[in-house]
């Protein structure tokens, strides 16, 4: 590719900024349905930058730089975990693929002891989108909660406030949090959707001191069972429907003597969640 000798300098450092300021959104963005739909726009954006890098570099000529070589490996990443196949992941990071879940132990070591740190760091990075994605359909709260974790990591890490390598081990630490949450409803004793209420009410630290574990478990079983009992798969287009679950929701929270200040965040909360499980519900 060649550029004119009269190149507008400006210009050239205002779109490279632009297309990292775009690389960097995108990152936090994927995998959701809309930074999928953009994927070709954002490489073809990147392509181009990363071609006027390297004739700024090497004037022309020479071979591939460290930095065509990080836009391939983000894009086979992105790629393959885009694809409805995750084993295409291990093949795109050249890792062996084992025969237990992404997440194991063994993966997550094999990915920390991997030489090349960004492409750990892509790895993982994307992973870890896909899970919390996959969470947010269930766990509202505890999803939001990680969304935030790994947006920070990266956004220290895209800031060059923290080394790969420990980046890279606080990403192994979250997706252990994040594969120990698949497993809490156990120790709880409660089911998934009990869990998931459970959690919008444990939002509010008050609460958790004030009522104790035991009355917030007891205030979420309630609520699956009143909520079930009142919603159906178009509840959330009706206006009447969505403010008697919210008199009854109140109502459940005051009988268990729920602080009065925190009781309409928790409401609101505890119908966002009700949001998304009631697709579920609807088909029994």
């Amino acid at each position: 590719m060649a550029f004119s000798a009269d190149f507008d300098r400006q210009g050239k450092e205002r779109y490279l900024k632009a297309v990292t300021e775009l690389s960097h959104a995108f990152s936090l963005a994927v995998p959701s349905d809309e930074s999928i739909e953009i994927r070709d726009e954002v490489a073809l954006f990147q392509a181009v930058g990363a071609a006027i890098r390297k004739f700024e570099q090497t004037g022309g000529e020479g071979g591939p730089t460290e930095e065509d070589y990080d836009m391939a490996i983000r894009q086979i990443v992105s790629n393959a975990v885009v694809s409805d196949e995750v084993v295409n992941v291990f093949d795109a990071a050249g890792l062996k693929s084992p025969n237990v879940a992404v997440l194991s132990d063994e993966f997550l070591d094999e990915v920390r002891r991997m030489d090349r740190k960004n492409l750990a760091f892509e790895v993982l990075q994307k992973l870890l989108h896909d899970e919390i994605r996959t969470m947010q359909k269930k766990f509202l709260v505890k999803a939001r909660s990680f969304a935030k974790m790994l947006e920070d990591t990266i956004r220290r890490y895209q800031n060059q406030t923290v080394e790969a390598a420990q980046v890279i081990a606080e990403l192994v630490e979250l997706a252990k949090n994040i594969r120990t949450e698949q497993g809490r409803g156990v120790h709880l004793h409660l089911r998934d959707d009990e869990v998931a209420f459970y959690d919008a009410l444990c939002e509010n630290e008050s609460a958790v001191r004030e009522l104790g574990d035991e009355t917030l478990k007891k205030i979420a079983q309630e609520l699956v069972v009143m909520l079930r009992k009142n919603t159906s798969i178009d509840w959330t287009l009706k206006q009447s429907v969505q403010a008697k679950l919210r008199v009854y929701v109140k109502k459940l929270l005051n009988k268990y003597k729920y602080p009065p200040d925190k009781q309409e965040a928790a409401t609101k909360t505890v119908l966002e969640q009700a949001h998304v499980l009631c697709k579920d519900w609807s088909g029994e």
